[in-house]
């Protein structure tokens, strides 16, 4: 097994989880809003919508698509489950549930000393915003 190291925070992320919606824009305007996603590019042509959310600190990525069945790598909406790192979960907490997050998992003090929850956005994606940051 292969030596772990920790980048740091400069490091341009290199891992880009990709999601599909039925109503992207919907779905994109509930992320800005609940979580505080910032949209960074949108590319649209008649059948393709390409956007690129950011996490405000810069430090991650989403891929957005609209669910299209001529696209085969567009999976369906809903399945997604994705974990954010921030500072301030009680923050983003107040903010998705003031949006109408559905709660899964209240926000909660790990053994491990990750401050976390876990709500589902608008199509059923489960998000999880805590303060672990990985190793």
């Amino acid at each position: 097994m292969g030596r772990m190291t920790q980048t740091s925070s400069t490091d341009r992320p290199s891992v880009w989880p990709c999601l599909s919606f039925r109503d992207a824009d919907a779905a994109i305007g509930f992320l800005v809003d609940a979580f505080g996603f910032v949209e960074r590019t949108r590319r649209s042509d008649d059948d393709t919508l390409h956007v690129e959310i950011g996490w405000p600190s810069g430090a991650g990525g989403i891929m957005i698509g609209a669910v299209d069945a001529a696209d085969e790598c567009a999976q369906p909406s809903g399945g997604g489950s994705i974990y954010v790192v921030t500072d301030d979960p009680d923050a983003v907490y107040a903010r998705a549930t003031a949006s109408g997050a559905k709660v899964v998992r209240e926000i909660k003090d790990e053994d491990y000393g990750n401050r976390i929850f876990t709500v589902r956005d608008l199509e059923g994606n489960l998000w999880s915003f805590g303060t672990y940051p990985g190793c």
